[in-house]
C-alpha cells in the first residue's frame, strides 16, 4: 500500500509523535508483567465511581484489588 491510498479519519488518525515515543521509551525495560482478562461484577455505583474519576479507570481497580491482596499477606 502507498501512503496515498492510506485513508485518515477522525477514527484513524495519522501517527501521534507521542504515541510513536511512547513506543521507542519501552525498548530495554523490562517487559510489562502479563495480565488476564477476566469478566467481573461489580456494583453499578463502584463501577460509575472509578469511572468518574477519569481515563484509566480499569488501571486503579486493579491497583486497588492488588493494594489489598498486599495488605492482606
Amino acid at each position: 500500500m502507498k501512503d496515498k491510498d492510506i485513508k485518515r479519519s477522525t477514527e484513524h488518525p495519522e501517527a501521534d509523535v507521542k504515541h510513536i515515543v511512547r513506543g521507542i521509551a519501552r525498548q530495554g525495560l523490562k517487559p510489562a508483567s502479563g495480565k488476564t482478562s477476566i469478566s467481573l461484577r461489580v456494583d453499578a455505583a463502584v463501577l460509575e465511581w472509578f469511572k468518574a474519576q477519569g481515563p484509566g479507570y480499569q488501571t486503579r481497580i486493579n491497583a486497588v484489588l492488588k493494594a489489598f491482596k498486599d495488605a492482606s499477606i
